[in-house]
């Protein structure tokens, strides 16, 4: 279990719950006008507690596989955003996928830093991890942003990369090498 982390004296960065429904489907709601450019096309299904349990449940399950960790950012009750490590990959590649997102009224003041600042720290230390890869559209400079400050490197782009905001769309590819050990040290 991965202990919760402050990101700020009022925002703690902890491990997903099936109780973090009702908070994700209330910021997806708040924040969707400005998130829907980045993300894909998502079901009415998605906005609501049900959807969002339906979502947790099966991110959770991938947790308890090994291939998933996700993250919710939170003061007090309120989720801010999320970040997720998905498809950890052991062995000799120990790597894996970043993902995140913050609520509009929180962007632009440094909280997704911290929290993938953290979140490459936990995977170096306790996960273990090589190297983390991300990727944002090529038009995201505020998520490019993010990666250039926390050590990311682009390694890449890919063109028509994901379907997002109904079009396939290029990508730019990062990488961040988080340490030289050999697999299991």
């Amino acid at each position: 279990m991965i202990a919760p982390r402050s990101l700020t004296p009022d925002v703690q960065l902890r491990l997903a719950t099936l109780d973090d429904d009702i908070g994700l489907a209330d910021a997806y709601v708040r924040s969707w006008d400005h998130l829907k450019e980045w993300e894909p096309d998502r079901a009415d299904s998605w906005f609501t507690p049900a959807g969002q349990r339906e979502r947790l449940t099966g991110t959770l399950e991938r947790y308890k596989d090994g291939r998933t960790v996700p993250w919710v950012l939170v003061e007090g009750e309120r989720i801010l955003g999320g970040i997720t490590l998905n498809d950890l990959v052991p062995g000799p590649f120990r790597s894996s996928s970043l993902g995140y997102w913050l609520a509009v009224d929180r962007v632009g003041r440094g909280l997704m830093t911290r929290a993938v600042e953290t979140v490459a720290e936990i995977a170096d230390t306790e996960l273990k991890l090589h190297r983390i890869e991300a990727s944002t559209r090529t038009d995201n400079v505020a998520s490019q942003k993010v990666l250039h400050r926390t050590g990311f490197t682009q390694i890449g782009t890919a063109p028509t990369y994901l379907h997002i905001a109904g079009a396939w769309r290029d990508h730019h590819l990062f990488q961040r090498v988080l340490n030289d050990r050999a697999p299991g040290a």
